[in-house]
């Protein structure tokens, strides 16, 4: 099963490789034992092999006896939405999100609309491998429902939650790379409803990537261009499955993914101050601006179910992850570009400022993501390595190896999409992260 990851994420691999029609339709068995022959929601981003595992999908949930309500095409918002909308048992949603067009996954839904937890991941590993689904006979197989509400219901929920008056009499041109992703069936809709002229791009819900879906800097040169050949106010990007938003300014330059919480973050404080919640990997220019506001912040575990979890038993007001991962809890305790993009809007609106100038306040930090294909994964050699390089720092084992410097940190730790190491290091300049970065590179043999 080569390329096949499983993680509280859920299960990912490459199409056709490790992520195979077999493999999708056993785990929606397992996950139809695990909701108790309960009704379970399934959607998809666009990817072209949708089409395929969709079908997996269903035989899996009907085998084990479920209700199957199929929702379509949409973001993975969107269904998680649906979810508690409906009061179904669970959901299942079919998609790679940020990794390139070759992978594939499914995300696994509990009944309040967020990814499972844990523990539950495990109880449903437990199930797949240990043969223990229990199917139906021919007679006990339901029908599958179709609902085709998800985006509008979606939308209902983010205009509701935003000063839509105030964001229309604004009339904002706004660029928007929809990467021909799930985002592209909603967010222009969005911006419409909300009196804004929107300049499209990769606008066919097609799945056919006109370039890598993760929104970072490297992908986003196209959005660039059309900000500034458009003289758009600002640009919004996409992942696959968007519920991750990226932003360039008025003036066409990218901005580092963490500014979309920075922006989103400051703007909610200003209007309701309590905790803020993000995980270990989040720049520390977050922390800075909660301190302004004199407000609590907690970090947890990368992933964003750890943040969602920790937001809705913390009752935090804001939170999410330095990805272009926002999380609104007016809305729901789950990432949502697409509801990022209207407070964003709202935030605009309220200041009568430019984008360049917002994000221009915060304090200044350079980060570094970087993945590293490794042959050597001791994490216990690395950990004495690491102390004494760096005698005196702030030491933090939740999730990898973080160390904590004076003015900078480095974080290391096993993805849970790709089967990478992943470093990232952040001082207040480049040449000080970069440093940091190969100091900490140096200590594994690459594949």
């Amino acid at each position: 099963m080569n390329s096949l990851m499983i993680s509280i994420s859920g299960v990912r691999g490459i199409v056709g490789e490790g992520f195979t029609p077999e493999i999708v339709a056993r785990f929606s068995a397992a996950f139809a034992t695990f909701t108790e022959k309960g009704t379970v929601i399934v959607g998809s981003d666009t990817r072209t092999s949708n089409y395929m595992f969709k079908y997996a999908v269903f035989s899996g949930l009907l085998s084990g006896g479920s209700q199957v309500i199929d929702v379509g095409v949409c973001p993975t918002p969107s269904l998680q939405l649906m979810v508690e909308k409906l009061k179904a048992d669970g959901g299942i949603v079919i998609t790679g999100s940020h990794n390139p067009a070759q992978w594939n996954a499914l995300k696994f839904v509990r009944s309040d609309g967020l990814f499972l937890y844990p523990e539950q991941a495990k109880i449903l590993l437990k199930i797949y491998n240990g043969r223990k689904i229990r199917r139906i006979q021919w007679d006990k197989v339901r029908k599958v429902r179709k609902d085709s509400t998800a985006i509008e219901n979606h939308l209902d929920k983010v205009l509701q939650s935003v000063n839509r008056e105030k964001i229309r009499s604004k009339k904002f041109r706004v660029a928007l790379d929809s990467c021909n992703g799930a985002g592209a069936l909603i967010s222009p809709e969005l911006l419409q409803r909300l009196g804004c002229q929107v300049f499209g791009l990769n606008s066919r819900p097609d799945g056919r990537f006109a370039h890598s879906p993760e929104p970072i800097a490297s992908n986003l040169t196209q959005l660039s261009q059309l900000v500034k050949s458009e003289r758009a106010d600002i640009g919004f990007a996409h992942d696959a499955d968007a519920d991750r938003v990226a932003i360039v300014t008025e003036q066409g330059r990218i901005l580092p993914e963490d500014y979309s919480l920075l922006l989103a973050t400051k703007f909610t404080l200003a209007n309701k101050r309590g905790l803020v919640v993000t995980n270990l990997s989040t720049t520390r220019a977050l922390e800075e601006v909660v301190e302004q506001f004199n407000c609590p912040m907690k970090r947890t575990k990368i992933g964003d179910i750890h943040v969602s979890r920790c937001m809705k038993e913390k009752k935090a007001v804001i939170g999410g992850e330095g990805n272009g991962g926002v999380i609104l809890p007016q809305i729901h305790y789950a990432r949502d570009g697409i509801a990022a993009i209207a407070l964003l809007l709202e935030y605009l609106a309220e200041t009568n400022e430019p984008i360049s100038k917002l994000a221009s306040n915060f304090p200044h930090y350079y980060i570094i993501k970087r993945k590293l294909k490794t042959t050597r994964e001791n994490f216990s050699l690395l950990k004495i390595r690491l102390k004494k390089e760096f005698q005196g720092a702030k030491f933090n084992f939740l999730d990898g190896i973080k160390v904590d410097l004076d003015k900078s940190w480095i974080h290391i730790r096993h993805s849970g999409t790709e089967p990478v190491i992943r470093i990232i290091t952040e001082a207040k300049t480049k040449r000080e992260a970069e440093d940091l970065y190969k100091l900490t590179s140096s200590f594994f043999k690459t594949a």
